[in-house]
C-alpha cells in the first residue's frame, strides 16, 4: 500500500510516530510526501527535498530469525540499484559504496535512512528524480538527467522501488545475509579502490576497500597492509 501526502516535515518520523501510537502499519506500506520540509540524511544531516524527487519511508516488521537488523542497508542500497536497472534501462554505470550509497557515474542519486521503532525498522529512499540538489563535497545526479526519456513521475518511480525492495527483501530472509553481501560486493567498486573513511575521534582514515566482514562491516586495507574493520563511518572515494 501507498499513502500520499502533500507535505510534511519527515516521512521516517512520521511513520515512528504512528508506530508509536500503536497504529498497525503493515509491512511493504509505504508514505509517500509530494514535499518534506524538514528531510534527514545519515548523522543528521539535512536532506534538501525539492517538490518532484520522491521522499518515501517503508515498514519491516522484524522476526526473531532474521539477519542483523543493520544490514538492512544493503537490501536497501541493492533495491535502489535494481530501480535504477529499470529507470536508466540498464545503460549507466551504477555502483554501490559502503554502507548504503548508489552512485550512478560517480555521482550520488539518493539518499538512504534506517531507524528502529520497536519491532520494527523504518527505511526512509530519497531519490533524484527530476532534479538533483548541489552539494559542496560531492558530485550528484537525478533520472532525468541520466534518461532524458524518463517519465519523471516520482509515484511511478515509488511503484518500482517498492517491488524492487520486497523482492531483496525476501531474499535477504530466504537465502541468507551472505547471498545478500556477495550481490552488493559484486556491484561495488572494485577491492582496492582507494577510500578515505571519516572516523568520529580520528578523522580521516586513507585505505583501500579489501571487501566485507561476515556481518557487512567494511574491511579497509592499510597503507602498512594491516586490515582494519570498520563498523561505523562515513566513506568516500579517495
Amino acid at each position: 500500500m501507498i499513502e500520499v501526502v502533500e507535505e510534511t516535515a519527515s516521512t521516517n518520523a512520521d511513520l515512528s510516530r504512528r508506530l508509536g501510537a500503536g497504529e498497525g502499519l503493515a509491512e511493504g506500506f509505504w508514505l509517500r510526501a509530494v514535499r518534506q520540509s524538514a528531510g534527514r540524511g545519515r548523522r543528521g544531516r539535512q536532506w534538501s527535498s525539492p517538490e518532484g524527487n520522491l521522499y518515501a519511508s517503508t515498514v519491516i516488521a522484524l522476526r526473531a530469525d532474521d539477519p542483523p537488523v543493520h544490514t538492512l542497508a544493503f537490501v536497501a542500497a541493492l533495491a535502489v540499484r535494481d530501480l535504477m536497472a529499470l529507470r536508466l534501462r540498464g545503460g549507466t554505470d551504477c555502483q554501490l559504496k559502503w554502507p548504503n550509497d548508489v552512485l550512478v557515474g560517480g555521482a550520488k542519486i539518493c539518499g538512504i535512512l534506517l531507524e528502529r521503532t520497536g519491532d520494527h525498522v523504518i527505511a526512509g529512499i530519497g531519490v533524484n528524480v527530476v532534479s538533483a540538489p548541489r552539494l559542496p563535497d560531492r558530485a550528484t545526479t537525478s533520472i532525468l538527467s541520466e534518461n532524458p526519456a524518463d517519465s519523471g513521475d516520482a509515484q511511478a518511480v515509488l511503484g518500482d522501488l517498492a517491488s524492487c525492495f520486497a523482492a531483496r527483501l525476501v531474499r535477504w530472509r530466504s537465502e541468507g545475509l551472505a547471498s545478500t553481501l556477495a550481490e552488493w560486493t559484486r556491484h561495488a567498486h572494485p577491492q582496492g579502490t582507494p577510500l578515505l573513511v571519516a572516523m568520529d575521534e580520528e578523522g580521516m582514515v586513507p585505505g583501500a576497500f579489501a571487501g566485507l566482514d561476515p556481518d557487512g562491516a567494511l574491511r579497509l586495507r592499510l597503507a602498512d597492509g594491516s586490515l582494519r574493520v570498520v563498523h561505523a563511518g562515513d566513506v568516500s572515494l579517495a
